[in-house]
């Protein structure tokens, strides 16, 4: 018996969803997903609160109260009498620590790479959603695509059921090609339902960034051209090696910061002391330096560190860059591949397969094909039409990831 679907409950599901239906286009998707995304107001957050402490660097250090009493007798006549000599005081104080300008500006130096370094990272994550929005919402796309066109084919093959039918009851046809007819439609229908997972897969990796439940792409797909000179050029400005930079900056910074403890650091201390009337109270001046006489044991030691973790890090800078361009190179490779690919299918396979079932149709009316033959080379003219949206979404695909993973931000 020849399978056979009401159409009445499909109607009704597909005018549901389509209720429901929220199209949005891939520009407004990646604008969308960059709104509302908790990584990215965590970066900013880090980003603003790295520029707080870069103000407060070259600060000088806090001031420190001094108190207590001096020269304070406790053997001889005046023990314990805080009045019967003249240096007992009590005495209050105010200590600046004044650090030398070197080390000021290399602290806030090493302030302002941590801003950069958490807008080099910022960067990483909002180029890692672009990416991942544009290939959810291609997926999406090419989805609803490929499932227009299988249920274009299958509503194709179901029309032949009845034609089928006829010839086997007229004897003008084998038994054996009305199974044959519903192998292909249950063949289609397997596709429907493998590429209705594909759509409902790429709506849940859209909705996890942009606030749309059912999501569908709407609009054209972005081309499968990319300009290779562009994307090798505009590699330095890759956020990943933007991250190197800043550890590179970090570390020429702490090489400042460690030869400016080469230099002497000042202080300065103001007191006022409460001595007996008969004495006069007294204010006390004093000024303190630092003696950095013991370089070769203190300071250049740090300085020799500093400076082998900037040349590590100078070295680790070249290593990713050469690790960045081959990733490229790799990525362009396989574009190109699927570039080609689809379009040797479009353009040279796909009319092959078109005038194969087109050369049936007419071998059959003329009566010189079986109806199998026919329904055989529809079907394979509507896988292989599939096929050709896999092969167009494998380049589009891998066009985008290469323009959001190493081009300019849209």
């Amino acid at each position: 018996m020849i399978l056979r679907i009401g159409w009445a409950p499909v109607v009704a599901l597909l005018a549901v969803q389509a209720a429901h239906a929220q199209p949005v286009s891939y520009e407004e998707a990646l604008r969308a997903a960059r709104q509302d995304q908790a990584i990215l107001q965590a970066g900013e957050l880090r980003v603003d609160g790295a520029r707080e402490v870069a103000d407060a660097a070259a600060e000088l250090p806090d001031p420190r109260l001094r108190g207590g009493v001096m020269n304070f007798p406790f053997t001889g006549p005046a023990a314990f009498e805080t009045g019967r000599q003249m240096p007992t005081q009590l005495s209050i104080g105010v200590e600046q620590d004044i650090p030398n300008l070197a080390k000021r500006h290399a602290r806030s130096g090493i302030a302002n790479t941590d801003i950069r370094r958490a807008q080099a990272r910022l960067g990483i994550a909002e180029r890692d959603i672009d990416v991942a929005v544009g290939t959810a919402w291609l997926a999406l796309h090419f989805a609803q695509r490929r499932l227009d066109l299988a249920r274009s084919a299958l509503s194709e093959l179901q029309g032949f059921v009845p034609v089928a039918n006829s010839a086997v009851a007229s004897g003008s046809a084998r038994p054996a090609e009305s199974l044959a007819v519903r192998r292909e439609i249950l063949a289609i229908e397997d596709a429907i339902t493998a590429i209705e997972t594909d759509r409902e897969t790429a709506q849940a990796r859209l909705a996890r960034y942009i606030s749309l439940a059912k999501p569908v792409a709407n609009g054209v797909a972005p081309a499968a051209e990319v300009y290779q000179p562009e994307l090798r050029e505009a590699l330095e400005g890759n956020p990943e090696l933007l991250l190197s930079d800043v550890a590179r900056e970090r570390a020429e910074a702490e090489i400042r910061l460690a030869r400016a403890d080469k230099r002497p650091d000042f202080g300065v201390n103001v007191s006022y002391g409460r001595r007996n009337p008969d004495f006069g109270d007294v204010v006390s001046v004093m000024g303190s330096v630092t003696l950095p006489i013991f370089a070769g044991r203190r300071q250049n030691p740090r300085i020799a560190a500093a400076e082998a973790e900037a040349s590590a890090v100078r070295l680790e800078r070249e290593d990713q860059l050469r690790e960045l361009t081959a990733q490229l190179e790799t990525d362009l490779a396989i574009w190109r591949g699927a570039l080609r690919q689809w379009q040797r299918a479009q353009e040279q396979l796909l009319p092959l397969a078109r005038d194969r079932a087109s050369l049936e149709t007419a071998s059959y009316a003329a009566g010189r094909a079986d109806l199998i033959d026919v329904i055989s080379a529809k079907s394979a003219l509507a896988f292989f039409e599939l096929e050709i949206l896999e092969r167009e979404e494998a380049a589009v695909s891998a066009a985008v990831t290469l323009q959001l993973t190493y081009g300019e931000r849209p």
